[in-house]
């Protein structure tokens, strides 16, 4: 059998309840929908980092973000070796890596090496200039660079890096996608590896006028419009936001991130209707997910994640959990959802064993190939996932880390060396705290996750002897 082409789908800030398929009743994504009916749906799949760029380098590396060394997101105004004094709190920040170190073989190149064509098109995050895509194993890079987000907005001119303008007014999200098509259209018979990481649906968040005034008229309609979708709770936790307050929201109602997720739908289906026509459907891999969490509790808080607890930049599930759905029709079958606890780092073991390429463990050593639940609904050998995430998030959360092992998670914060313990099967909120009723799950656990921290060098950051809170 032929090599399957691959394409990895990956959304930005999309919540684990953003698609209609995963229980929303605001959001409209009937093709996303169609891609889950068509293939395997996954329950529980996680981010490894509730923010962007660390998940985005787990993807590459087959390892979590303490292994790789970027633990938070990328940011391109500074340095790796300064300070974030904006993002002190009662605990100074920790240093991280601001680009994927060349010493990684990412996915991208070991599918080349094993005679793929490879492709970025979209957000990258990863570093800027020796550390694009084309650094990293990609032949063509479209739109990929350090930046995080489109400043410029989803209208063009973007003035991104490495993607031409448009016609005044085109939307990113629709072209973004037609270059996948373009390089889709004119490839050989080569087996091709395609990431299409949208930069929606973060912040700015901006839709088409005909969209936005069509979820206007929906919300009035259901009455959304007539509740409050915010709860103000404490102040934010560091030094630059700390006279503010977090901002939760409790429905998802807002109109704009509404149409915003409508367009990229429509697009997802323009995709698959293009591999339709070239005849490719049934020998491509599709996984389409998101790298985090959505965005809930700042920064406009756009979405609400309920049932699941907070949102971005929290260790809580609402930042982590993503929704995923991988469709494969010569090997998936349809209509499969899948409970089994999955995260971004096992993509890279995934791919390879799909291709029939070795796979490569000194590289990959902290993700596990999917193909046995994908192909065989075979449960997953795989004793725990973690998280470290040992920073102040723009939205909220506190510097921390946390493990899944089963249907328990346990989460320890440092600022005070708290713990908590939930069972995720009976309590997907996360309200219900264990940790006293249940002392040998936590202590277990609370092992399990030290000596993990230690065989990662995990970085703890130290108090802060400067912090006066409001």
């Amino acid at each position: 059998m032929a090599k399957p082409n691959i394409i990895m789908i990956y959304v930005d800030d999309m919540g684990w309840r953003d698609l209609m398929c995963f229980g929303s009743t605001f959001y409209e994504t009937p093709n996303i929908d169609k891609l889950a009916s068509e293939g395997m749906s996954f329950s529980q799949a996680y981010s490894t980092s509730p923010v962007c760029s660390p998940a985005r380098a787990s993807l590459m590396t087959g390892k979590y973000p303490a292994s790789v060394g970027i633990t938070n997101w990328v940011n391109w105004f500074g340095s790796e070796d300064e300070p974030d004094t904006a993002h002190r709190g009662k605990l100074m920040d920790v240093p991280y890596k601001h680009h994927l170190p060349k010493t990684e073989k990412t996915i991208a190149t070991a599918l080349r090496d094993g005679g793929y064509k490879t492709w970025h098109v979209g957000k990258w995050h990863l570093g800027g200039e020796g550390s694009l895509p084309t650094d990293h194993g990609f032949d063509i890079n479209i739109g990929g660079n350090h930046m995080g987000a489109p400043m410029n907005g989803y209208f063009s001119p973007y003035n991104i890096p490495y993607l031409d303008n448009g016609p005044e007014g085109e939307f990113l999200t629709d072209r973004l996608t037609n270059e996948a098509i373009n390089l889709i259209q004119k490839n050989d018979k080569t087996p091709f590896y395609l990431n299409l990481w949208h930069y929606a649906v973060h912040t700015p968040i901006q839709g088409k006028k005909e969209d936005v005034e069509y979820f206007k008229k929906k919300a009035a309609r259901l009455k959304l419009d007539q509740i409050d979708p915010m709860l103000e709770g404490e102040k934010f936790p560091f030094e630059w936001q700390k006279h503010n307050h977090v901002e939760r929201r409790i429905i998802q109602s807002d109109p704009t991130y509404a149409a915003l997720i409508y367009n990229l739908d429509k697009n997802i289906g323009k995709l698959i209707k293009a591999l339709d026509e070239q005849g490719l459907t049934e020998n491509t891999i599709i996984l389409f997910s998101s790298d985090n969490g959505g965005l809930s509790t700042a920064e406009g808080s756009p979405t609400c994640n309920l049932p699941l607890a907070e949102g971005k930049g929290w260790m809580y599930d609402g930042g982590v959990r993503v929704p995923l759905i991988v469709k494969w029709p010569s090997m998936i079958s349809a209509n499969a959802v899948n409970d089994e606890v999955v995260t971004c780092a096992d993509f890279y073991p995934t791919f390879l064993e799909a291709a029939n390429l070795p796979l490569l463990p000194d590289q990959h050593h902290d993700g596990i190939s999917m193909l046995p639940a994908l192909t065989r609904q075979n449960k997953l050998e795989r004793e725990a996932v973690f998280w470290h995430y040992p920073h102040y998030a723009n939205q909220g959360g506190t510097p921390g880390c946390a493990i899944r092992a089963g249907d328990y998670k346990l989460i320890e914060f440092f600022e005070d060396g708290r713990l908590e313990l939930y069972d995720l099967i009976n309590d997907i909120s996360e309200c219900n705290d264990l940790s006293d009723t249940m002392p040998e799950k936590r202590d277990a656990l609370y092992k399990n996750l030290s000596e993990w921290k230690a065989r990662v060098g995990a970085k703890i950051p130290a108090n802060n002897p400067d912090w006066t809170p409001v």
